[in-house]
């Protein structure tokens, strides 16, 4: 009988997870989507001496980002597929739950975009939702995302055949999300500023109906399991 899989672990920050896999002290980094930009600034304050580039494709994110400087970052509007940054500009690239945001038929131009920024030997590091688990499960009822987070896994599989990268590292774990009640989460998940999910009365109530269970004792606890794929641009590589 084969024993059952090691359970994920479960991590509260992913920047310690980032910096397991790769060095952060000094480096050029790239963050494709970085919304708020939360793990930069965090990396930041831990690592002065980088310096961080976000790209945010949301405008009213983007206001906001600028206007809250922190030294070593600078924002710029602009998408995943098209980085109006020079040649072999940065150490590393992020895609933090930001690759399955890319329009699909886009993708492989976006990775390519990320390979033309890095320089030979730079990493690029994709951190992506699972489909599966409960928070998944209500999510799904206004915003199902199987189809295109499996292109984005796609999309990298597809990219480590062009030989211009080498996948050097796999990561999988939970991270613990929570809510203080439904009018949060629906502010948070249903009604985010850079889409809209087109809720109507009947579908606010089945998604409500599906949340509260998972609310007890003034709070909605849940974890979302995560894989992290770190390829390297490969130093051969034109």
């Amino acid at each position: 009988m084969k024993p059952n899989p090691p359970h994920p672990p479960l991590i509260d920050d992913e920047l310690d997870v980032l910096a397991e896999l790769v060095p952060l002290a000094g480096q050029r980094i790239i963050e494709l989507g970085c919304g708020a930009a939360a793990l930069a600034r965090a990396l930041l304050a831990r690592h002065p001496d980088s310096r961080v580039t976000g790209l945010e494709v949301d405008e009213r994110q983007h206001a906001k980002n600028l206007a809250a400087p922190q030294a070593g970052l600078q924002f710029i509007a602009a998408g995943a597929q098209s980085i109006s940054c020079a040649d072999a500009s940065f150490d590393l690239a992020l895609m933090l739950k930001s690759l399955h945001h890319v329009p699909m038929d886009s993708m492989a131009l976006a990775l390519g975009e990320v390979a033309r920024v890095l320089r030979a030997g730079g990493h690029l590091y994709v951190s992506e939702p699972v489909y599966d688990g409960p928070l998944n499960d209500v999510i799904r009822l206004f915003n199902d995302e199987g189809t295109v987070r499996a292109a984005a896994q796609a999309a990298l599989d597809a990219a480590l055949l062009t030989g211009t990268w080498r996948q050097v590292a796999e990561r999988r774990f939970e991270m613990p999300v929570r809510f203080a009640d439904f009018a949060e989460f629906e502010q948070r998940m249903m009604r985010p500023t850079f889409a809209d999910h087109r809720i109507d009365e009947a579908k606010r109530a089945e998604v409500r109906a599906a949340f509260e269970p998972h609310a007890q004792a003034g709070e909605a606890r849940f974890t979302r399991p995560m894989r992290v794929r770190l390829l390297q641009r490969r130093t051969d590589a034109s």
